[in-house]
């Protein structure tokens, strides 16, 4: 336990604040420079977000066989009815255009010739997937976006500055507090702050996400007032790398678009029992198959195969460098060996609730990106449609906060002495605290549910989250995020009574249009359906 004491709070003051410097935080930043000083705080290294690991492609309808009435399309079947029409428009919409500066500020994407190579995924009925050296799309995007942003001077990236909570002046949103490199708490004031966390895929033991996804914005947002939407909607992704030496690493979809074929523990190939469309069917569907393989599996550790053994090995060595060698250091060539794989948490649909243009339900407040929810993926995100998601509606929160900047008044500097009493655990009680959780919520709240099962991790999940005190050091408040959007998502499943997309409960296995055609909203203690 951390004794009382006191400590000196340092002040500053900035125009724009944005909080995560992946695709969404920097493409916002960008269009946000013109209009004032613009400070983008990274949680660690740039290189940490989510974007920077994404290695399936981005989705645009670029290609002379493809329309945009076709993305629009396959998105709204993805997210299996709860789609917004009108986000997943503005999306199919104004992706070209996005994708364009990126080729204009030099984002190097895969070509035939001088032509754009396109690529298919899971549920795409089009190629219209761009890669960039093979599987390293998002590395790729992000060094342009961070390249750009060097240029503008108005932007200022820092890294190793975790936000810890959203600041409120007479119920608007003015600032963050933070913990910062060394150690130190800073207030930092600004008219308008934008929530461009990423994702939550450290609310699980198993997750593709890196360690940096613990939803710190969501639950900033919550504790702050904001409205929660649509957070039962959690993306297994259904191959990741399963060796109990590894980490859960990401194998992309990219590769049964290009032919990959699952098998189950008898080598036998098993997708046509449960989607015409095969390995390329929805991943929430090929998720659900993968489990149920392994559930009736005799294997005493089961797990599925992903077999690539019939395609041209030297193509596939050089379409997947990344995946190649990342398999290698774990003795798996994926040309000639099978690749053992399980699902592991990897998108959340779900987030802080916005409008179209960012707008949360707090004055002053912003998101995008996977923080955010828009509605854009429903109840299920078709492939690829990520990194879009960031760069598009990124820009429009950028935009609509430059030009909203003349209805927040300058907030003046200062410092003020904090008074504090820290009473958390010591850290490897936490760690302890923190593994509960994310065993619980695999169990639990996974990739099969039923209702006894979700009341039951909402009464534990609580208990957890009464001990972690009062958080002092940047994990303790990272365990306490994990534990408040851990409820916020068992609580939306437990509401939800009903299976839809990446929701699926066992004892209400099918849809109930007349009662859940609505997104789940989360305001402190009340939950809705609207």
């Amino acid at each position: 336990m951390i004794p009382f004491f006191q400590m000196k709070v340092v002040a500053l003051e900035t125009d724009f604040l944005v909080i995560g410097a992946g695709v969404a935080g920097l493409r916002a930043a960008i269009e946000l420079a013109p209009a004032g000083r613009v400070t983008v705080l990274a949680k660690r290294n740039v290189t940490d977000s989510a974007t920077q690991w994404a290695q399936g492609g981005i989705a645009a309808a670029l290609s002379d066989e493809d329309e945009v009435i076709l993305h629009l399309q396959d998105t709204l079947i993805a997210g299996d009815g709860l789609c917004n029409r009108e986000a997943v428009q503005i999306l199919v919409e104004e992706g070209p255009a996005r994708i364009d500066e990126l080729i204009t500020w030099g984002t190097e994407f895969d070509r035939h010739g001088t032509k754009l190579k396109f690529g298919r995924e899971g549920a795409h009925s089009r190629d219209r997937i761009l890669h960039a050296h093979g599987d390293s799309t998002g590395r790729e995007i992000l060094r342009a976006l961070y390249a750009k942003a060097k240029t503008l001077k108005h932007i200022s990236v820092q890294e190793f500055e975790f936000s810890t909570d959203l600041l409120l002046d007479d119920g608007r949103v003015t600032g963050v507090s933070l913990i910062n490199e060394k150690g130190g708490v800073e207030h930092i004031r600004a008219r308008a702050v934008l929530l461009a966390t990423g994702g939550m895929g450290q609310l699980y033991r198993n997750t593709t996400n890196p360690e940096v996804a613990t939803a710190d914005g969501v639950a900033m947002a919550y504790r702050a007032g904001s409205e929660i939407s649509d957070m039962e909607f959690i993306q297994f992704h259904p191959t990741a790398l399963y060796l109990k030496d590894a980490p859960r690493f990401l194998l992309s979809e990219a590769l049964r678009g290009e032919g990959a074929r699952l098998l189950n523990s008898e080598m036998t190939r098993f997708m046509a029992k449960y989607h015409p469309q095969l390995e390329l069917a929805p991943r929430d569907v090929v998720a659900r198959a993968i489990v149920h393989e392994i559930d009736i599996s005799q294997a005493k550790d089961p797990v599925v195969y992903l077999d690539l053994t019939h395609l041209d090995a030297d193509h596939v060595r050089q379409r997947f460098p990344r995946i190649y060698s990342t398999c290698m250091e774990y003795n798996i060539d994926i040309a000639v060996d099978l690749i053992p794989v399980r699902p592991a948490a990897h998108y959340a649909m779900g987030g802080v609730r916005t409008d179209l243009d960012g707008r949360a339900s707090l004055p002053g407040l912003y998101a995008a990106g996977e923080a955010a929810a828009t509605g854009v993926h429903g109840a299920n995100r078709l492939a690829s449609n990520s990194l879009l998601e960031g760069l598009v509606y990124g820009a429009r929160a950028g935009a609509v906060m430059r030009d909203e900047l003349k209805l927040a008044a300058r907030l003046a500097k200062g410092s003020v002495t904090s008074t504090t009493q820290a009473t958390s655990p010591d850290d490897a009680a936490l760690e302890m605290l923190a593994e509960q959780a994310r065993d619980l919520m695999w169990k639990r709240v996974g990739i099969v549910r039923e209702g006894k099962g979700l009341k039951q991790a909402i009464s534990e999940l609580g208990e957890l989250a009464a001990r972690t005190g009062t958080p002092s050091t940047r994990r303790a408040y990272e365990i306490r995020n994990i534990l408040t959007s851990g409820l916020l998502v068992a609580r939306s499943a437990l509401a939800r009574e009903e299976s839809r997309g990446a929701h699926y409960r066992t004892d209400f296995p099918v849809h109930n249009d007349a009662r859940f055609l609505k997104h789940s909203v989360i305001e402190g203690n009340a939950i809705k359906f609207e």
